[in-house]
């Protein structure tokens, strides 16, 4: 038919299997590092704010320069962006795994995060360059979609399984081979696309952004800690401050870092918040799940992440499901529908406990990640298809720096009313020293911690009144969780009732072949 978008070759195809290695890389090195901290604090001996620092200055960077990142790609091209992140991510990453102090490996988390930023916004932004046909463009971003959430969910099976065999450096160095392959192959297979009127690229857009992301991120970082409340408000109004500003500087500029107009689309705006929240449910259950897993029922890392698969797998299931139901229904309900799913998983896990047995949470986790799936993939599909080609790496680092405070908000928000619960319904028994009792009150790991110099008896009362008042809290989660799925699932009906599908905006120009 005349004017019909042209199909996706083979080329294309293996072109999406690399876009999805960097993806895959990136996601599994957020959730790796937890399982590496042991290890590596044996040998660097760092001192407890240098760990968090080692822990949390990638998701810093990576956070904060997603959107400045994007606007680089659009501008000097997004294949050379990737390429040039690539290359940096191994650099940064074989730096990591040979760090010697525990300074240096700040130093090298801190370099990639900022590599990682710069592969993240090129490869979703790709896709929307090398598929044209809707239907085909759905299938390649739920296959992108699907390996950004099953990267979270894999990171702990990969980490058990690899520090079982080898010392801590070797989940970092095990980015070298895969960035090689990466630049190898991208050259070959992936066409170059940036925008035929790109304009200046704003330095000082560039740093708002990082100063208004960074302080937020900082704030959800401490409010998860238990940090002081004056604290969390300073740094959250200081990054409101200075995204404000960034705001009224893109209003002002004739080629702006950010296309506010962008947030007109009812569409994308709507499957920005859709899957936001998502990510926020997810990650934030996750977060007790995985505790739940190893100090609860006391399974090693490895098997622990093993009972994680059915999510990761449900989320390939839900991606491909869901981009195929949408060209039947219109991607409003299907993204509502994809929500109750996860909604079903949520509720499934708030019944989870220690004498629930095994079938209960695999149910709830599968749930959870066919749900999931459905949303991040047409969520993100949305996202890319609204926005002009031109834009699309902008519109894409949007996504994922919804995407990365949603993770961060998941953990604050849900874990600090996890860690309420736990300190209201920890109950000391009697016998037990007051100041052993503060501690163990505080955490399911303080209590673990200090059980091991207590007599068989009372190690035993503390450990089973800590881990009854963990899954208490963990339940709450999975019940506030499933409760706000289901309140955005109807408003995401509602509101994207009338959205059609298989419309973009604008023409593809601007494409460089290699």
């Amino acid at each position: 038919m005349n004017g019909a978008p042209p199909k996706a070759g083979r080329r294309e195809w293996l072109g999406l299997a690399v876009l999805v290695l960097p993806v895959l890389l990136v996601s599994i090195t957020v959730t790796v590092l937890y399982f590496a901290v042991p290890f590596l604090s044996v040998d660097l001996r760092p001192s407890g704010t240098e760990l968090l620092w080692i822990v949390d200055i990638y998701a810093f960077l990576l956070a904060g320069l997603l959107i400045a990142m994007g606007s680089l790609g659009d501008r000097i091209g997004r294949r050379k962006l990737l390429l040039w992140g690539a290359a940096a991510f191994g650099l940064t990453s074989a730096a990591a795994a040979y760090a010697p102090s525990a300074e240096l490996l700040i130093v090298a988390r801190a370099l990639q995060g900022a590599a990682a930023a710069t592969l993240m916004p090129p490869t979703l932004a790709l896709i929307r360059n090398m598929f044209h046909d809707p239907a085909q463009r759905r299938t390649a971003v739920a296959l992108w979609a699907a390996s950004f959430a099953g990267g979270s969910v894999l990171g702990p099976i990969v980490g058990g399984w690899l520090l079982e065999q080898a010392w801590w450096g070797v989940v970092f160095l095990m980015n070298v081979p895969i960035m090689l392959l990466l630049l190898a192959l991208g050259p070959l297979l992936l066409p170059e696309y940036r925008d035929p009127r790109p304009g200046r690229f704003d330095l000082w857009s560039a740093v708002m952004s990082l100063a208004a992301v960074l302080p937020v991120v900082y704030g959800i970082k401490q409010l998860a800690g238990g940090g002081a409340v004056l604290e969390v408000a300073g740094a959250m109004a200081l990054g409101l401050l200075f995204g404000l500003g960034f705001v009224r500087r893109q209003r002002r500029l004739a080629s702006p870092m950010l296309d506010l107009s962008l947030f007109r689309d009812r569409g994308f705006g709507v499957s920005l918040l859709t899957d936001t929240l998502a990510i926020f449910a997810l990650v934030g259950v996750f977060y007790f799940v995985s505790q739940y897993l190893q100090m609860v029922l006391g399974l090693r890392p490895f098997v622990a992440g093993l009972l994680t698969l059915p999510a990761a797998g449900m989320a390939l299931v839900g991606a491909l499901v869901g981009a195929a139901l949408v060209s039947r229904f219109r991607p409003g309900p299907t993204i509502a529908a994809g929500m109750l799913v996860a909604c079903a998983g949520f509720v499934a896990l708030a019944q989870v406990g220690p004498g629930s047995g095994d079938a209960i949470l695999i149910t709830g986790l599968a749930l959870l990640g066919g749900g999931i799936g459905v949303v991040q993939a047409l969520a993100s599909d949305l996202v890319v298809a609204v926005a002009p080609p031109e834009r699309a790496g902008s519109a894409s680092a949007v996504l994922e720096a919804a995407t990365e405070l949603g993770g961060a908000l998941g953990v604050a928000v849900l874990g600090s009313m996890g860690l309420a619960v736990y300190r209201s319904a920890f109950v000391a028994p009697e016998g037990l020293a007051p100041e052993v009792a503060r501690v163990a009150g505080e955490t399911l790991g303080g209590a673990a911690g200090v059980a091991v110099d207590l007599p068989r008896h009372l190690a035993d009362a503390v450990l089973g009144s800590a881990r009854a008042a963990f899954t208490e809290g963990m339940q709450l989660s999975a019940v506030v969780a499933a409760g706000m799925l289901g309140v955005a699932a109807l408003l995401t009906a509602v509101t994207l009732r009338r959205l059609e599908v298989g419309v973009v905006s604008g023409e593809d120009g601007g494409r460089v072949h290699p």
